[in-house]
């Protein structure tokens, strides 16, 4: 369990949701602002942006090596100064950003991406920090995060078992316990047969820690699956239509965002504890299984057979486990048609 601005992530309490702006501004803080606002009122819990700038992420060359080749990718051909130049959350941007978060009372935090960036979010007094799965190896970025002594969620898309336990070991050295790692498939967007959501558990079997899920896919498909997988939160890329931001593709429009909130919630409940046996719901239906009547008037001295009794519903005679052994005995007085057999109408019974 970890604490993050009073909202509590564990799989005891209700499915925390991240709403993630990303570079879905379209280059237009108007465009950030307008999200924050939906947002709000979405029931989100949190608001999430990422600090970088182009230069702490790559560098201005126009080699092969700095353009997307795969052909399957939404950003396929483009430099990638260029699209973190288009992606980026302008500096200047953030105090509008955050100032417009309290005032419409909804917690923001961010992924930060370069050490330098710490002491600007710490401006901010931002409630967490986000760690993107290609900065999950950057093992001294974390260890300065460490210091500030505030929850720390890194997304784990690309990591081996091997990283993954050498990121919990430096936790662990560290003393910090204020970690949670998230489930993440990283192509974009992603494809749901390629999730493999059954990590979640193992994840959390292997590494003692709260697990969540970072998804590209679009859709609430995936979130559900995760909750229903051992999730206890969700971060989702959300834009203000598919036609503006560069992760718009793969994006949740923020109006739909209170729906998969609400979804969210409902899987949360599916879950319940491990239970056997009705519910105090289902106990009203107990009548309604089936038990041992008498299917026509049974005379006293007469043997019960299968001409007179039968198996049926409701369930207010013998259990049907009795059946078998109740054939051929004798009944100690008149039993009406319709009637629940008893032990009591059964001659020498010792029930």
């Amino acid at each position: 369990m970890i604490n993050i601005g009073n909202k509590i992530i564990s799989l005891n309490h209700k499915p925390i949701l991240i709403s993630e702006i990303s570079g879905n501004h379209g280059g237009k803080l108007s465009n950030a602002i307008k999200l924050i606002k939906i947002l709000a009122k979405s029931g989100t819990d949190f608001i999430k942006i990422q600090t970088y700038s182009p230069d702490s992420l790559t560098l201005d060359s126009h080699k092969k090596d700095f353009i997307i080749k795969d052909k399957k990718s939404i950003w396929k051909r483009r430099r990638l100064y260029d699209l973190y130049s288009e992606g980026q959350t302008y500096r200047e941007w953030h105090y509008k950003i955050f100032d417009t978060a309290k005032k419409n009372k909804v917690k923001c935090f961010s992924s930060i991406f370069d050490e330098k960036d710490i002491d600007f979010l710490e401006k901010f007094n931002v409630p967490a920090y986000k760690i993107a799965s290609f900065e999950s190896n950057h093992l001294p970025l974390i260890e300065k995060l460490i210091k500030l002594k505030k929850p720390i969620l890194i997304s784990t898309g690309l990591s081996t078992k091997k990283e993954l336990k050498e990121l919990v070991e430096l936790f662990k050295k560290k003393n910090f316990k204020k970690f949670a790692l998230l489930k993440c498939s990283s192509s974009y967007p992603a494809d749901l047969k390629n999730l493999n959501l059954s990590t979640i558990s193992d994840m959390r079997k292997n590494f003692k820690c709260e697990v969540g899920f970072s998804d590209h896919t679009v859709g609430h498909n995936g979130p559900i699956a995760a909750i229903h997988n051992g999730a206890s939160f969700i971060e989702k890329h959300v834009c203000i239509n598919r036609k503006i931001g560069i992760d718009s593709k793969f994006s949740l429009e923020a109006s739909k965002v209170k729906d998969l909130k609400n979804d969210l919630l409902k899987a949360h409940q599916t879950k319940g504890k491990i239970i056997y046996g009705p519910t105090n719901d289902e106990k009203l239906s107990l009548k309604f299984r089936r038990s041992i009547y008498s299917s026509k008037f049974i005379k006293k001295g007469e043997y019960l057979s299968n001409k007179n009794i039968k198996i049926i519903r409701p369930s207010y005679g013998l259990e049907p486990k009795y059946f078998p052994s109740i054939l051929g005995k004798k009944v100690n007085k008149n039993i009406k048609f319709a009637s629940p057999i008893q032990w009591c109408h059964i001659k020498n019974s010792k029930k």
